[in-house]
């Protein structure tokens, strides 16, 4: 039985992270069609200081395996950095553009400078060190203390995947530093390694929350489950319903979370990147070899 509105609000108090459930039925079921959402939407409404600079990092994917389909999200790009994603703070773009500094060797930039400013996470980092950024895991390429900035090099994969291409100067993003072996917990396993990018579909208040319901592809909705995790731009949440036919899933934040991601100030029909639980992969993986030795076997 799910708890009274009071109840669950101080349940999440206690993890602000994680969601409320829902209670007195206030989702359609996914019977009522693949058209229904949950509810109506809604509309919401530089200094010259020397730069220390890295060069451009090399990328390599490796091939997707046959046993999966073309169209799967799972991400074949190795672990090298993992981050809990609970927002450690909401940085501001301060330009998305060319790298300033020419490539070496000549020849076009691999791909576009975002350079961010930073009120406290200059503290320890250093080139080189991973940021999920909006959820996506970038690396720090030049950092001036001056100005407080980071700048992080974006490829061009990197831009097709996620949202990043479409921020502007003044935007807001939200910032986590990489995981170390100190640090505590709070949310689930983020890889920073964007699954694809979904749309938001409809905002509703309750209470001092605020319901969010994203439509996403049937790739990476396949990979979700009601009480799983799912990163939306990087923030660890608690997924509350899935609609496979509708083509969308739901979450609630808590006024804390509201207050420290950058989410809630985005409207209807502005896009989050995604990332699913990686235990999801793993199993869909698993499962699909299993399909194929199968068939392989009856066959």
């Amino acid at each position: 039985m799910a708890p009274p509105p009071a109840t669950a609000a101080a349940a999440a108090a206690v993890c602000p992270h994680l969601l409320l459930r829902r209670g007195g039925g206030v989702l359609p079921s996914p019977q009522s069609g693949p058209a229904t959402l949950p509810f109506a939407t809604r509309a919401a409404a530089a200094g010259p200081a020397r730069r220390l600079r890295l060069p451009p990092p090399r990328f390599s994917l490796s091939p997707v395996p046959k046993s999966l389909s073309s169209a799967s999200p799972s991400s074949h790009v190795p672990v090298r950095s993992l981050f809990t994603g609970i927002v450690e703070e909401i940085g501001r773009v301060r330009r998305l553009g060319p790298p300033l500094a020419p490539p070496s060797g000549g020849g076009e930039a691999p791909g576009l400078d975002l350079e961010v400013e930073t009120k406290t996470l200059l503290a320890g980092t250093q080139l080189g060190d991973s940021v999920a950024v909006d959820g996506t895991c970038l690396t720090v390429a030049a950092i001036d203390p001056a100005a407080s900035t980071f700048t992080f090099g974006v490829a061009p994969e990197t831009l097709r995947r996620t949202s990043l291409g479409e921020r502007a100067a003044g935007d807001g993003v939200n910032m986590e530093r990489a995981l170390t072996p100190s640090s505590r917990m709070g949310g689930h396993f983020v890889q920073g390694h964007v699954d694809g990018t979904g749309e938001i579909a409809a905002l509703r208040p309750d209470g001092d929350s605020l319901w969010v319901t994203v439509r996403a592809p049937p790739e990476i909705l396949r990979l979700l489950v009601p009480k799983g995790f799912v990163a939306v731009d990087g923030t660890s949440l608690t997924v509350v319903s899935v609609d496979d036919e509708g083509g969308w899933f739901d979450f609630m934040l808590v006024r804390y979370t509201q207050d420290n991601i950058v989410l809630p100030k985005k409207k209807v029909g502005d896009k989050v990147n995604l990332e699913a639980d990686i235990l999801g992969k793993y199993v869909e993986k698993l499962l699909a070899g299993r399909v194929e030795a199968t068939a392989k076997a009856d066959s």
